[in-house]
């Protein structure tokens, strides 16, 4: 057993921690272009687009992120290219959060009020013109707070990437464990870190949600 003490555990964890922090970003901006595209065409696309994207948010809402994650890093494979965990981990994680991003601003932009698309069409505006000008100043700002939210579950969804050998939070925590048996104290520093990397996230966006009711009202 290697002697490690509490520092060498969680100076090896906040060396973990970086790539959980860039993995998510990754899948969070990635997630983020990808939604936007799919909802521009869900939107504009007519209906068969729309059927299309509808069934691309209900495949990664409606099929387990471990089992996406497994099939990236796998099922890549099967066309001959040699994929990592660090490729698979990152389109498994963007495809995933792309489909629950585009739910999200869809009902952010079906929630605006009939009128306000009838009144932008009366001015002769364009569609482009319309979401540019009228519809997306409102819908953003509907939008912020769970975006943001979001964040957090893309942060902890990271954590299934250790399934496929990626070196996060979560797999160095494994590693380090097995190398000190103290699994305790060791994973007790993996959700402190979870949770303060976690924590201030989703009081902003409580924070956001809370001042745009107030706007709102």
């Amino acid at each position: 057993m290697t002697d490690f003490s509490l520092w060498d555990i969680l100076r090896n964890l906040l060396m973990a921690l970086r790539w959980t922090v860039v993995l998510s970003l990754i899948a969070f901006i990635g997630g983020g272009l990808v939604g936007a595209l799919l909802l521009f065409l869900r939107l504009r696309g007519g209906s068969a687009m729309g059927r299309a994207v509808g069934l691309y948010v209900q495949l990664f809402q409606g099929t387990p992120l471990l089992m996406q994650l497994f099939l990236a890093y796998f099922g890549i494979a099967l066309f001959g290219i040699d994929v990592s965990a660090w490729t698979a981990a990152s389109v498994a994680l963007t495809l995933y959060t792309s489909a629950f991003l585009t739910e999200i601003w869809r009902g952010c932009v079906a929630s605006i009020p009939k009128g306000q698309w009838e009144a932008s069409g009366s001015l002769a505006l364009s569609f482009s013109e319309q979401m540019r000008h009228v519809i997306l100043p409102q819908a953003v700002k509907i939008a912020i707070a769970p975006t943001v939210g979001f964040l957090v579950q893309v942060i902890k969804g990271t954590a299934l990437a250790s399934v496929i050998g990626f070196v996060e939070l979560t797999k160095a925590g494994s590693m380090i464990s097995n190398a000190t048996f103290k699994p305790f104290v060791v994973f007790s520093c993996v959700a402190l870190l979870y949770f303060v990397l976690c924590f201030p996230v989703s009081l902003y966006a409580k924070n956001l949600e809370r001042k745009s009711h107030g706007r709102r009202a």
